[in-house]
C-alpha cells in the first residue's frame, strides 16, 4: 500500500478472510488488499492504538478458533493463539467473537469474548489467557442465559477509559453486565430494556435480554447506546437505567449501531423489518442517524440502493472513523461495503462481491 502522512484504514472481516481498504483523509480514492488470512472467518478486527497492532478474531471449520495479529498494518500476519478452557473443565471454545485492546495505562492488556459466552483476559499481549470467572460463573448463567441465532456469545467488551475497575460487556442472549471491581463481580444492567420473545408477564427480566450490539461515547463513559433484539436504547448512567429511543425508526429490530467519534450524541443504526425477515424495510437500504441521542431520527440514503435491496447488516457490520467530517462504513451479509465521508449525508460503494461481511472496523494512522 502507498505510504501517506495520514492513512485511513478500513478493516473488513468476512467469511473468507480480512480485506483492508486505505485512503487519505479525503477518502475519495481507495486502495484495497486481501484477502488476508484467506479462508478464515473474521468475526471482529481491532486496531490497537497503543502500538499499532491489528488483531483479528478468527474461526475456521477445520482449524478451529484463534487470534491472528499484524504488527505492520496488515502487510504480514502471524497466528497469536487465543483463549482456551483448561482441559479438565470439559469445555471448549466454539468461536472467538471479539478481541479488544485494554487500557492505555496497561499496554499488554487484552480481552476476548467467545462462544459459549465467556470473558478472557490476557496481561501479556495474548501469550496467555485467564478466564474471568466472576462473569463466566455468574449465578444467573444456568437459568437465564440462552443462545440466540448466532449461539451463546459474548460479543461486546467496553473497558472504561479512565477507571480500571469498570467494564461493560454484552451477551446474546443474557444482556448487558457491568463490573466495578475489576471483574471480581458483575451486575446485570438491563433495566428498561425488553425481551419480547419471552412469555407475557416476563418480558422485562433482570437477565435474559438480547443485546445485539453496544457502543459507548468516546467522551462520556456513562453514555452508552445499544441495538437490541427488541429496540434501540440509551443510558446516561452507565447502564443503571435504559431509555427506549426507537420511536421514529421504521423498525425496532436490527443488529448494528455506530457512534460518532467526536459528537457523542450522533449515532447510526440500520433497521431491519423483524427477527423473522431480517432485511431492510421495503427492500430499500437506509441508515438512520440521530444527532441528539436518539430523540429524533433522519433517514440517510443518498447513494444507497433504493430497490431490491433486501440487505442484512450483522452486529459488527458498522463502524465510524475519527476524521472530520466523520466517516461511516456499513458492510452487508451479501458482500457490499458502503461508506460516507460526510457523516451519512451521502454514500458510495466501497466494495462489492466480497464474501459475507461479518465485521467492519477503522483506524486513522498519522
Amino acid at each position: 500500500m502507498a505510504s501517506r502522512k495520514t492513512r485511513v484504514l478500513v478493516f473488513v472481516g468476512t467469511r473468507k478472510g480480512v480485506f483492508v481498504f486505505e485512503s487519505n483523509r479525503a477518502r475519495k480514492k481507495w486502495q484495497a488488499s486481501g484477502p488476508h488470512i484467506a479462508g478464515w472467518s473474521a468475526h471482529h478486527v481491532s486496531f490497537d492504538q497503543r502500538d499499532g497492532t491489528i488483531r483479528a478474531a478468527l474461526n475456521h471449520d477445520v482449524y478451529g478458533p484463534n487470534i491472528h495479529r499484524s504488527r505492520d498494518l496488515a502487510k504480514t500476519w502471524e497466528m497469536a493463539g487465543g483463549p482456551t478452557f483448561p482441559k479438565e473443565s470439559g469445555q471448549e471454545v466454539k468461536r472467538i467473537w471479539r478481541v479488544e485492546p485494554g487500557r492505555p495505562s496497561r499496554p499488554n492488556e487484552l480481552w476476548s469474548g467467545i462462544d459459549p459466552a465467556s470473558l478472557f483476559k490476557s496481561a501479556d499481549g495474548g501469550a496467555t489467557w485467564e478466564a474471568v470467572e466472576g462473569l463466566n460463573k455468574h449465578p444467573t448463567r444456568e437459568t437465564d442465559w440462552f443462545p440466540g441465532g448466532g449461539g451463546l456469545i459474548l460479543h461486546c467488551i467496553i473497558p472504561h477509559p479512565t477507571n480500571p475497575d469498570r467494564m461493560h460487556v454484552a451477551i446474546s442472549a443474557a444482556g448487558v453486565f457491568r463490573t466495578d471491581d475489576g471483574g471480581a463481580t458483575w451486575t446485570p444492567k438491563n433495566r428498561g430494556t425488553r425481551a419480547d420473545f419471552l412469555p407475557e408477564g416476563k418480558q422485562t427480566p433482570e437477565v435474559g435480554q438480547c443485546c445485539h450490539h453496544l457502543v459507548a461515547s468516546p467522551t462520556d463513559p456513562d453514555l452508552l447506546f445499544q441495538q437490541n433484539h427488541c429496540g434501540v436504547y440509551r443510558t446516561e448512567n452507565a447502564g443503571d437505567d435504559w431509555t427506549d429511543i426507537a420511536a421514529g425508526l421504521p423498525a425496532k429490530f436490527g443488529f448494528a449501531i455506530g457512534i460518532h467519534q467526536h459528537a457523542d450524541q450522533t449515532i447510526y443504526v440500520a433497521p431491519e423489518v423483524s427477527d423473522e425477515y431480517r432485511y431492510m424495510p421495503e427492500g430499500a437500504m437506509g441508515v438512520y442517524r440521530s444527532r441528539d441521542g436518539g430523540r429524533n431520527w433522519e433517514r440517510c440514503a443518498d447513494g444507497l440502493p433504493e430497490k431490491y435491496a433486501y440487505l442484512n447488516v450483522l452486529r459488527e457490520g458498522m463502524a465510524t472513523d475519527s476524521c472530520d467530517p466523520g466517516g461511516v462504513y456499513v458492510g452487508t451479509s451479501t458482500g457490499q461495503v458502503f461508506y460516507s465521508s460526510d457523516e451519512g449525508d451521502s454514500w458510495k460503494l466501497l466494495a462489492d462481491y466480497l464474501p459475507p461481511v461479518y465485521s467492519v472496523a477503522t483506524a486513522v494512522v498519522e
